[in-house]
């Protein structure tokens, strides 16, 4: 009888200590994304390499950004394309190449 009775008030006390602290529904936040221009974001990776930063696995991403560029300025994008596949193709003209895709972006 004592064991039904302790598990009984173990029972009771459960149900009345757990509960939310907080009622109603949670307020609503909003943020503010700043998207990256890719047309912007393609100098800063050419700005590198004309500074002779040598190029790494960015290299991978190079076909998601020509896409994003095509998307914002197909012009822009092929010129982009033609150069970042020659860098790709041959890492050791990367400085020149990047020279001259900044003045043609």
């Amino acid at each position: 009888m004592n064991r039904q009775l302790l598990a009984a008030a173990l029972v009771a006390a459960a149900m009345f200590g757990v509960g939310c602290a907080q009622s109603g529904t949670p307020e609503i936040e909003t943020y503010q994304v700043t998207v990256v221009d890719p047309i912007n974001e393609a100098k800063a990776i050419l700005t590198n390499y004309a500074n002779g930063m040598p190029v790494t696995s960015e290299a991978e991403s190079y076909p998601d950004l020509i896409k994003r560029v095509k998307e914002k300025d197909a012009a822009k994008g092929d010129i982009l394309e033609k150069g970042l596949m020659g860098i790709k193709a041959n890492p050791a003209t990367a400085r020149p190449v990047a020279i001259e895709l900044l003045k043609q972006l």
